[in-house]
């Protein structure tokens, strides 16, 4: 049965039947609505169906309409729009994750983008967050009709498609609508945590560790 939905650049399929999120789930994502129906990421699991009515996870759609879903979310009333994020941990107080450098003085870290697994390699010389095709494949992320630069790194000039992803999470912080750019060449398997990201955290140091805290 075809399903006509209104979907964010990175999201191009629905994975059912996923493994569940833990039981009182509150961090959720709405990336995609259509009538009586919403697709949503929970505790940045893989993103899940809800028709009217249903509930997974303590997250339970009630109704839709044009830009945004009625939802009860753990016994909690919410209006949440299309793309933004509910985090009822991270309402309480600003999110944060601390990183620690590996023996190369690299800091290092698994996240997500638009609900998909990804390891992250922090890069404050890079404007953009920077994914490989191979990545933006797996992740479902149609670029090839985005705007095409130019770029001079320590490799030499690179072309690269701009896109704007859904959402990037990086422990308990959770940014939407993240600038990026997806190369098709020259970038090893993983991405380039860019500024983009981490502009919109206050970052500290202390030893090897690397604390990110989200803005408000």
């Amino acid at each position: 049965m075809a399903r006509r939905c209104r979907v964010w650049i990175g999201l191009c399929s629905v994975v059912l039947g996923a493994a569940a999120a833990p039981v009182g789930a509150t961090d959720v994502n709405v990336v995609g609505l259509s009538p009586n129906r919403a697709i949503v990421v929970i505790d940045g699991g893989a993103p899940r169906v809800l028709n009217q009515g249903m509930e997974i996870n303590g997250v339970k759609l009630l109704s839709t309409s044009g830009e945004s879903g009625e939802f009860m979310i753990d016994g909690r009333r919410q209006t949440l729009r299309l793309g933004q994020f509910y985090g009822g941990n991270a309402n309480a107080g600003r999110a944060s994750t601390t990183l620690t450098a590996d023996g190369r003085g690299h800091y290092v870290t698994q996240g997500s983008i638009n609900g998909g697994s990804m390891t992250f390699l922090v890069d404050t010389g890079a404007t953009l967050v920077v994914l490989s095709a191979a990545d933006a494949h797996r992740l479902g992320i149609a670029y090839k009709n985005a705007p095409q630069y130019t770029a001079n790194t320590a490799n030499g000039t690179v072309s690269y498609y701009k896109v704007t992803l859904n959402t990037v999470k990086i422990g308990d912080i959770v940014l939407n609508n993240v600038d990026a750019a997806i190369q098709e060449s020259g970038l090893a398997t993983g991405a380039l945590l860019g500024m983009s990201f981490l502009s919109r955290t206050e970052i500290s140091r202390d030893g090897q560790n690397m604390v990110l805290t989200k803005r408000f």
